[in-house]
């Protein structure tokens, strides 16, 4: 694989350390290699997993109010229904 860049990987970091690169697996493998052999890669990807640990650990106990759901539902079909 080749090396994605600095540029790339931190502008893709934090989809990657949630596992939520959309494009494909050869963009997940070319950042996760780029952060294996980059430490100051390395340690924007520390941070940055310590902080979406901390965050899921406060929110883990937290659930939107049953109103604000069913509004954010009723939001997302009306946009997902208008013609694009």
């Amino acid at each position: 694989m080749s090396d994605c860049g600095c540029e790339k990987a931190r502008a893709d970091l934090e989809e990657f350390v949630r596992g939520e690169i959309a494009c494909c697996q050869t963009a997940h493998g070319e950042i996760r290699e780029h952060i294996e052999s980059c430490p100051g890669c390395q340690d924007e990807a520390t941070v940055a997993r310590t902080l979406t640990v901390a965050v899921q650990r406060a929110c883990s106990d937290e659930s939107a109010p049953v109103d604000l759901r069913a509004q954010v539902i009723a939001k997302l079909r009306d946009v997902q229904a208008e013609p694009h």
